[in-house]
Order: structure tokens, then C-alpha cells, then sequence
């Protein structure tokens, strides 16, 4: 898939950022209508994110304007919105290959450009990284310049605010961009704003603000005489105050899609010295009305055709194991009114949309606070509510601490429904969920379960949610397999796996989804097959029974190798002295890039064809 660049003459002048800042200003406007226009043709082809870029393009455009970008730094918060980035930045051409297999990684990634300054994938840490730069930028005395441009809603998580606290403290030359796609402003009120903000960032004011409390440092009644009166003077236009206080200047809300406006609001910025927050209002899904209507549907989109203003009807499949567990919530919710359900920002994610209208009041969205969403279970769990905690696994990383010394420590009854665990596909190394098994197995009181089919699936859910110490049911990405499930729901044995193929010689330990490939393989191996379901206890009868009569073990699991699953049974036979030899398949001690979980699996030697191979490799 190409694109005609004929069709944008001005974008095509600005392929990249040094190309952009010859152009006169006046192009600016036009350059950002062809730069939505080519991202919206592109995505549409491609499939990818959407709505978030859309919402950036002029601000995309400003900031490498007045920048001298990569000399001068520019920081992304979690990537979604840079793709207008990738564009202006020497990658126009690639857009077609994002988030495949071999393309364009999906979000901002140094080695992939000198533009991408930080790698990014989880929200938050655009603060705390541009303030280190600023650091290193302030020693190096080159006159290097690091912008942060951080989404209104990675600004609910604490690591904003820590990184805020420190910056305001240290008081080092740093320019955060909040870019606030949210809140609703007038047009009148933010032309005011936009006048405002070119007022309060120029040298007169400031010059002012900054003398004239030198000056009056020494008289404190009047000094805060002044500091107030500069407060109303600001705060009846500008909601600022908390930035101020925590020692950030604060120039905003300004108009995010006048591109000319945020230009000459940035170049007065970009000379004063210290701390500084632009409040930036851009709408998400700007210039496609379909995506600006819903911008959450229109966030990450398939192939799709612009001029229906709908993304395409998907063919009924089998459901996702989100929407198994959405499913199993809302029934489990009806039979226990202590049930209360816990997400950081993942509802659509992790399937609780339905939940959270049927039973609102056990529904709670803590925000993109992940560490504070297992401590907050920890709470409800010590006060006898039962708690459970939706969460991706590559999130869950992000609350390590609090599981252990909250949840584990005081063998608190919280069940860790994990979503996205093993190979997540087009998001790429950030968000692959390789790591879960690894750093939860060596958590004291943690029982782990790793379902094989959505029936399965649903009876781990209600044995963790019916044990009273902490659990962990890790589950996929996508489809489920299109086993039916159970209504009625049963407590399993813990430890106990279920035998699914009996062979001779070789006998395959599956944990997950990964059953049919172990299944395909036996076939042709007249191998044994089992379904282990769970990681922690693991089931050691079975391991004993079958080192008495089989000569090979392989382990396979869609996680990471070391300190996986296939790790306790190493330890095991190890610990038991068998003499049984054990071949451990899973993730390799490397990050997974991009690509199609199928694609991917084939690549690593995880589907029934790697499987063979390796068994057949071994016993040559």
C-alpha cells in the first residue's frame, strides 16, 4: 500500500523536521489539514491507532517547528498519539508497516529513529524521564531544550505527579505539555485563553512576575499581596493553581488545533527559564467526525473505509477470554453483593463494560493508578469484601511492590483476573505479557492458574474468587478457543492438572492456551499430553507418575523461560532426583517485538511444528 504524495504538496515539503522549519509560517495551517488527511488515508489501510493522533497534528507540527528537534529533546507519553511524530520524522513512507511484523514499532523507539528520544508504552513516565534529560541537558550547557508532552489522562497516575514534585523542586529548565483532549471549552473562551497565554509567556509579564517579587522579597505582607493578587488576576482563567504550587509556571489552556497560536506560545516559552506547563486543548479524533463522536472505539482501528464513517462489521467469532471474563463477573456479581471489581482504566479492555451497568456500585475505575488499584484491593479485601483486580499483565508490572507487601505479606484474598498474559501481538515488546508467571511464582501464598479454553477459564476465576489468599488467573489476548462454558461454576482441586492424551516416551506439561499446538504435536510423537491449569501449586503426583514411566518432559507455556513454569518443573525433578530429561519451551530471555501472535509463536518455536522439532532435535 502506497499513497500518492503528489496529493499533499505542502507535507511533502516536510518530510522531515529540518525540512518543516523552512517553511514559512503561513504554510503551518495547510500542512497539518494534508498531515490529518494522510494519517487518516494511512491508518485506514493499515489499521493501528487513530483517534490519539488525530487530536495532535497541529501540536505535532508546532512543536518540531519551534524545536530543534532531535538536538532539542521531545518526549511522548505512552506513544499513541505520535504517529503525526513518525510521519513528519523521516517514516512517512513506512506507515503501512506499523505495528506489523519487521515495521514500524507501534510507539515512539530510539532504535528505530534519532527523533524517539525515550521508549514508551505505559503512560506516566514522560515527566520523570525528560526531567532526567533536563538534568543532563543543564550540565552539558549546549542550550538543548526537553519538552514532555504527557496526555490529560496519564496525568491521573501518581508517576506524574512524583515526577511534578521533584521537577518544581529541583526547578531545572523543562516544558511539560499537558494535552488536555477532554475537557469542553468554548470557542470564545479559548480564543481569551489563547491571547492570554501569548500575554503571560511574554518577556514584559514575566519580567514583571519574576522582578517584582525579587524585588518585594524582603517584604513579606506585600510579597503576598502580590503573589495573591497575581493568583486572581490568573485563576479566574486559568485552572492552574496546583502546577503553580508545586512550583510549575502555568501558561493555558490555549486552542491545540491553531497551530499558528501554539507556535508563538511555545517560542516565548521556549526562552524562559525553569519549570514550565502548557495546558493544551485538543479533541480527540479531530477532522473525523465518527472518530471524534467516539473516540474510545476509534482509538486503535482495523482496515477500515473513511467515507462510511464506521469501522467495519466483524464476523461473529468465539469470544475473547475478556469478554469470558466480563461474563463470569456479571454472573458472580449476582450471587455475591460482596464482590467488588477493580480497574485501572481498562474497563473496554478488560471486558466490564456490562458489569459496570449492571452493578455500578461494585464497579470501580481507579484511573491509570495501578499501584494504587492493589492496595485499594488490599483494603476492601481486609474489610471482608471480595476483590478483584482486572488487569493486563504488562500493568501489573507496575505494581509489584503492593503486591507483595499488600496483598501477599497478609495473605489477603484478592484474585488477579490478568489479561493480555503471553504474546499480545501488534503492540510489540511494551505490553507482550511474558513476564507474570516468573515474578508472581516466587510470591509467597500465591496460587497461579493458567486456563487452556474459556470453560476453563471461567472455573479458575470462581476457584480464586472462593479462595481466601491471594490469586491469579492469567488468560490472553483474543479469541478464545470455542469450548462452551459451564454455567454452573465449580471450585477446582487446587494443584490437580487433567490428563488429556495418553502416550508413551514423551510427555508435553502445557500451561495455557497453548493445548492445541501440544495436542498436534503428541499426535505425531504418540506423546502424553497435560493439562496442567495450574503454575502454583504445581502438580507433582502427576510429575512423579510420569517420571516412572516416560524418558522426556517438555514443558510449554507462552511466557518467559527463565523463572517460568517450566522453571518449577526443572526445580522439581531437579530437588526430586529423576532422572527424567526436560526440554522448556516459552519466551526466550530477549523482548518480543511486533507481529501476530500466530507469526510470532511460529517464530519461537511454540506452535505443533516447533514443538516437533524440538522433541525430534533432542532425541536424535
Amino acid at each position: 500500500m502506497t499513497l500518492e504524495i503528489a496529493h499533499y504538496p505542502i507535507l511533502a515539503q516536510a518530510d522531515t523536521p529540518e525540512q518543516l522549519r523552512e517553511l514559512s509560517q503561513d504554510k503551518l495551517q495547510q500542512l497539518s489539514v494534508e498531515l490529518r488527511q494522510y494519517l487518516l488515508t494511512s491508518v485506514s489501510q493499515s489499521s493501528g491507532h487513530f483517534a490519539s493522533g488525530l487530536g495532535t497534528v497541529e501540536l505535532t507540527v508546532a512543536l518540531h517547528y519551534v524545536y530543534n528537534t532531535p538536538f532539542d529533546r521531545l518526549l511522548w507519553d505512552v506513544g499513541h498519539q505520535a504517529y503525526p511524530h513518525k510521519i513528519l520524522t523521516g517514516r512517512r513512507e513506512q506507515m503501512p508497516t506499523i505495528r506489523k511484523k519487521g515495521g514500524l514499532h507501534p510507539f515512539p523507539w530510539p532504535p528505530e529513529s534519532a527523533y524517539d528520544t525515550f521508549a514508551v508504552g505505559h503512560s506516566s513516565t514522560s515527566i520523570s524521564a525528560a526531567l532526567g534529560m533536563a538534568v543532563a541537558a543543564e550540565k552539558e550547557a549546549l542550550g538543548r531544550k526537553v519538552v514532555a508532552v504527557i496526555g490529560d489522562g496519564a496525568m491521573t497516575a501518581g508517576m506524574a505527579f512524583e515526577a511534578l514534585n521533584h521537577g518544581g523542586d529541583i526547578s531545572k529548565d523543562l516544558l511539560v505539555v499537558l494535552n488536555d483532549n477532554e475537557m469542553s471549552i468554548s470557542e470564545n473562551v479559548g480564543a481569551l485563553n489563547s491571547h492570554l497565554a501569548r500575554l503571560l509567556t511574554g518577556n514584559f509579564f514575566n519580567s514583571i512576575r519574576d522582578g517584582g517579587k525579587k524585588l518585594l522579597s524582603n517584604v513579606p505582607p506585600i510579597k503576598e499581596f502580590a503573589s495573591r493578587a497575581e493568583e486572581h488576576i490568573k485563576g479566574m482563567v486559568v485552572p492552574g493553581t496546583i502546577f503553580e504550587e508545586l512550583g510549575f509556571k502555568y501558561i493555558g489552556p490555549i486552542d491545540g488545533h491553531d497551530v499558528n497560536g501554539v507556535v508563538d506560545t511555545l517560542r516565548n516559552m521556549r526562552n524562559i527559564k525553569g519549570p514550565q506547563i502548557l495546558h493544551v486543548v485538543t479533541k480527540k479524533g479531530k477532522g473525523y467526525e465518527s472518530a471524534e463522536q467516539d473516540p474510545i472505539k476509534f482509538h486503535a482501528v482495523p482496515k477500515f473505509n473513511p467515507k462510511d464513517q464506521a469501522l467495519p462489521k466483524v464476523a461473529p467469532s468465539n469470544p475473547t477470554f475478556s469478554a469470558v471474563f466480563g461474563e463470569w463477573l456479571c454472573d458472580m456479581a449476582a450471587q455475591d453483593p460482596k464482590l467488588m471489581a477493580v480497574t485501572p482504566a481498562m474497563r473496554e479492555g478488560s471486558g466490564m463494560v456490562k458489569f459496570s451497568q449492571q452493578f455500578p456500585s461494585q464497579y470501580f475505575d481507579v484511573a491509570i493508578a495501578e499501584q494504587h488499584a492493589v492496595t485499594f484491593a488490599a483494603g476492601l479485601a481486609k474489610e471482608g469484601l471480595n476483590a478483584v483486580v482486572a488487569i493486563y499483565s504488562t500493568f501489573l508490572q507496575r505494581a509489584y511492590d503492593q503486591l507483595i507487601h499488600d496483598v501477599a505479606i497478609q495473605n489477603l484474598p484478592v484474585l488477579f483476573a490478568i489479561d493480555r498474559a503471553g504474546l499480545v501481538g501488534a503492540d510489540g515488546p511494551t505490553h507482550q505479557g511474558a513476564f507474570d508467571i516468573p515474578f508472581l511464582r516466587c510470591i509467597p501464598n500465591m496460587v497461579i492458574m493458567a486456563p487452556s479454553d474459556e470453560n476453563e477459564c471461567r472455573q479458575m476465576l470462581y476457584t480464586g474468587h472462593k479462595l481466601q489468599k491471594p490469586a491469579a488467573v492469567r488468560y490472553p489476548r483474543g479469541s478464545a478457543t470455542g469450548v462452551s462454558t459451564e454455567n454452573e461454576m465449580t471450585a477446582l482441586e487446587l494443584g490437580k492438572s487433567r490428563n488429556i492424551r495418553t502416550g508413551e516416551k514423551v510427555a508435553i506439561l502445557n500451561f495455557g492456551v497453548l493445548l492445541p499446538f501440544a495436542e498436534e504435536a503428541a499426535e505425531k510423537l504418540n506423546a502424553t499430553v497435560i493439562d496442567m491449569r495450574f503454575v502454583k501449586p504445581l502438580d507433582t503426583d502427576i510429575i512423579e507418575q510420569l517420571a516412572a514411566t516416560h524418558e522426556l518432559f517438555v514443558s510449554i507455556e507462552d511466557g518467559a523461560i527463565i523463572g517460568g513454569a517450566g522453571s518449577a518443573v526443572a526445580e522439581y525433578l531437579m530437588s526430586s532426583k529423576h532422572s527424567s530429561k526436560l526440554i522448556q519451551l516459552g519466551l526466550p530471555d530477549e523482548f518480543i517485538m511486533q507481529g501476530t501472535q500466530q507469526e510470532m509463536y511460529a517464530e519461537l518455536g511454540l506452535d505443533a511444528a516447533g514443538i516437533l522439532a524440538r522433541v525430534e532435535a533432542f532425541c536424535r
